[in-house]
């Protein structure tokens, strides 16, 4: 078992971390209290091939491995978890029309996704169907050479900037395999946009209801076939599992570095902090946590990589450690910074605050353990 990274993947790995340093995290705190979409900076990052990872090379992606998507993706989101998490969205629908587009479809966006010269947007949750995906409502309704979608989607980052939306509804039956996938551009008529939300954090990437009222838009906007769209939509949610895993990863291993530096200098009863037992505990608890979430998140990528047949389960047991684990290590990193941890002048309140959404979105940790169990008993 060979743990360490390629030449190629330190490589890259130095690239994302570079780039995190200097466009990233000099502005996260800004972007989250002003509530900043930072396009022109992701516009950096698609330079960079950071855009369109795992796409295929046809059309400008990079054709890396999940893998690979694991180690940019934690070194980004040390710098900013928010706009991280963002790219990591915009990268799922990009592979999917790329994976499942048309030629016509592939050649008209994937080249200009892969440049985010156009954003796009992942379009499955409803407001009455959370973790039930395929209880969705949303329908699309064959007319001539039209689609017509009517329905609504909610909590859809990117929603009313984006520019494509990857839109999962329903064309036949009830259950998933009456379920389809479309893609649907920004000015469509019919296709309007809620309120931006209020959110306890994310605040660098715009959320709102997308809604689709009478929304035609071309046949040949179909990815796939009618009734595969589930599908595709899960095998889009493995990837996008590990992703938010690793976003995961990098705002903990930030937490962690800010704790070690700041328990070194605070002075309690004469001596740094650093110096009690307690502390030293705590510490090491945190660097376990992490080290096995990061191991739990590249065996899933891994299996991604390799076709394994267990890659789901692994996926999700690695979103379901990965995400609860580094939540607790950022809270444990505020607790140690006693107040300081409350205040904005240090990230530790920031981090806690974007990384407690990824223990729900990407399928919540109560479905990550349903999707293991479930794996489990056909064994």
């Amino acid at each position: 078992m060979d743990f360490a990274l390629t030449d190629d993947q330190r490589a890259i790995q130095d690239a994302a971390r570079a780039f995190a340093d200097a466009e990233l995290a000099p502005h996260s705190a800004e972007w989250d209290e002003t509530k900043h979409f930072p396009v022109d900076v992701m516009k950096h990052a698609a330079a960079m091939g950071f855009c369109g990872i795992y796409t295929g090379e046809e059309h400008g992606g990079m054709a890396l491995g999940r893998v690979e998507a694991a180690v940019i993706f934690e070194e980004l989101s040390r710098g900013d978890v928010s706009t991280a998490a963002f790219i990591s969205i915009h990268n799922m629908a990009t592979w999917m029309i790329d994976r499942f587009g048309s030629d016509d479809l592939r050649a008209r966006y994937v080249p200009r996704l892969v440049s985010m010269e156009l954003i796009a947007s992942y379009c499955l949750t409803e407001p009455g169907s959370g973790s039930d995906a395929a209880g969705l409502r949303a329908t699309a309704r064959l007319d001539g050479d039209h689609y017509v979608l009517n329905g609504s989607k909610a909590f859809i980052s990117g929603a009313g900037t984006s520019h494509v939306y990857v839109v999962m509804a329903r064309t036949g039956a009830d259950g998933p395999k009456g379920i389809s996938t479309f893609v649907v551009e920004k000015d469509t008529p019919g296709l309007s946009f809620g309120a931006q939300e209020k959110k306890m954090g994310w605040n660098s990437q715009p959320t709102a209801i997308v809604a689709f009222d009478d929304c035609r838009i071309p046949a040949a906007n179909l990815l796939g076939k009618e009734g595969d769209g589930f599908r595709y939509a899960m095998m889009g949610l493995d990837g996008g599992r590990l992703n938010i895993a690793a976003c995961s990863l990098g705002g903990a291993r930030l937490a962690l570095e800010t704790t070690q530096e700041y328990v070194t200098t605070r002075k309690q009863f004469g001596k740094p902090i650093a110096d009690f037992q307690n502390t030293q505990f705590k510490l090491a608890d945190m660097a376990t946590q992490l080290e096995a979430a990061r191991l739990l998140v590249l065996r899933g990528a891994w299996a991604l990589d390799t076709r394994h047949p267990d890659a789901t389960k692994w996926c999700a047991m690695a979103k379901r450690l990965a995400t609860d684990a580094c939540f607790q290590i950022a809270d444990e990193a505020l607790q140690l910074h006693g107040g300081y941890g409350y205040l904005k002048d240090y990230p530790l309140e920031r981090i806690v605050r974007d990384l407690r959404v990824h223990r729900i979105l990407e399928g919540t940790n109560e479905i990550m353990r349903v999707i293991t169990a479930r794996e489990m008993m056909r064994q």
